[in-house]
């Protein structure tokens, strides 16, 4: 029998967002096989995943094609091998801080069903990367903007999107140098607890992300009028805020965002907008059977029962699993919300649609805050959306 061989297309390097095809060649017919992954983050955490298979008659096994019979996940699952990765520390996250370099996955195969005892058949190394070829990084700091400006490979101009991410400070660049290689001019914009930004948000000025606006609209390689946002949580209250105020504003994408302020007063020349309040002794939060934390308002025992029988109701956790499965992370705890503004605005902009299922891991930051990804040549009224 010949030895084994692990394919991957695109063969040694990819992008973080790009699909990546795995199949093994070599296998006797109907042999048995426990496919291994595992990458280390930039702090040096482990994260691994396994599943078990079962070549074919002609001895091949494509995962496009092939079942998972178990392991970290089951099922038709081209990319689990990526998505399901765990970290060995546990509630550890994967989170990118440095665009410049790839994670390096380790993709092995094992003879049989045992993750940690069959025989090495094969071996292969893949660097997932967040900057596409061509791709251009310029830190910003102009006047009171605290920034990274990513910017697609040739002169164009081309559509600018301002990035803005949730609550935990400094600049994360991840999202928007993945986007910037689907043809955006993309600003990952901080906005506290980063050089001499704010500490915290408990009061914050709107003027600061109109300076941002105001930057990204003279940019020679943006194209006007008007800019679009992408925000998460905090940040896409934040967008929201900016889409109501600020000039210039011609479409937003936000996820998990609240529709009104929270977390800290927001001013706006002779406008103050209060945090929106709330009862923490309304609050009670438990542990689902999947250790993941649920978090509901209380209710008096009969609420929920029409008629003298208890209906089915569903905690925001389990709401998340129906509709966003593979987003969830072991710190979820309240329910998930997108809403969309018009994109057509965006002359000549791709379309931003969600990231596949497989792009989604369960203790990934770069999953569970971000699901859009770009393509081309699609209206939008055949995005697929969650």
């Amino acid at each position: 029998m010949a030895a084994a061989t692990l394919s991957l297309e695109p063969a040694g390097r990819s992008c973080w967002d790009e699909p990546l095809s795995i199949a093994v060649h070599g296998l006797a017919p109907e042999q048995p096989v426990t496919l291994r992954a595992a990458l280390r983050d930039e702090k040096g955490a482990r994260f691994r995943a396994h599943a078990r298979y079962r070549a074919d008659a002609h001895g091949r096994l494509d995962l496009a094609r092939a079942p998972a019979l178990g392991g970290s996940f089951a099922g038709l699952e081209p990319m689990g091998l990526l998505w399901a990765l765990e970290p060995e520390r546990p509630l550890w996250r994967l989170v990118k801080r440095d665009v410049r370099t790839p994670f390096v996955v380790e993709l092995e195969v094992l003879d049989g069903h045992e993750p940690d005892g069959g025989q090495l058949l094969a071996r292969a190394v893949h660097e997932r990367h967040f900057m596409a070829p061509g791709v251009r990084r310029v830190p910003v700091r102009e006047g009171r903007v605290r920034a990274t400006l990513f910017l697609p490979p040739g002169n164009g101009p081309f559509p600018g999107i301002i990035d803005i991410l949730g609550l935990g400070g400094g600049l994360l660049e991840y999202r928007a140098s993945l986007l910037a290689g689907k043809g955006f001019a993309v600003l990952a914009l901080a906005y506290y607890s980063y050089d001499d930004l704010p500490k915290s948000v408990k009061t914050l000025h709107l003027e600061y992300f109109e300076e941002a606006v105001n930057y990204l609209l003279r940019h020679p390689q943006v194209k006007g009028p008007g800019i679009g946002l992408l925000g998460t949580s905090k940040g896409a209250q934040l967008c929201l805020s900016m889409a109501s105020f600020l000039k210039g504003i011609t479409a937003a994408v936000i996820i998990n965002g609240c529709m009104a302020n929270v977390a800290g007063t927001l001013y706006y020349k002779d406008e103050t907008l209060p945090p929106l309040g709330s009862n923490l002794n309304r609050i009670r939060v438990r542990m689902t059977r999947a250790g993941r934390v649920s978090s509901m308002p209380m209710r008096s025992p009969n609420a929920c029962r029409p008629m003298g029988r208890r209906s089915p109701r569903l905690s925001a956790t389990q709401k998340q699993g129906i509709i966003l499965s593979p987003l969830i992370s072991h710190a979820a705890s309240l329910p998930y919300l997108t809403f969309i503004m018009d994109l057509s605005s965006l002359e000549g902009s791709p379309v931003l649609m969600p990231w596949p299922r497989w792009m989604h891991g369960r203790n990934s930051r770069l999953s569970s805050t971000n699901i859009w990804v770009v393509k081309r040549g699609q209206s939008q009224q055949n995005c697929d959306f969650l």
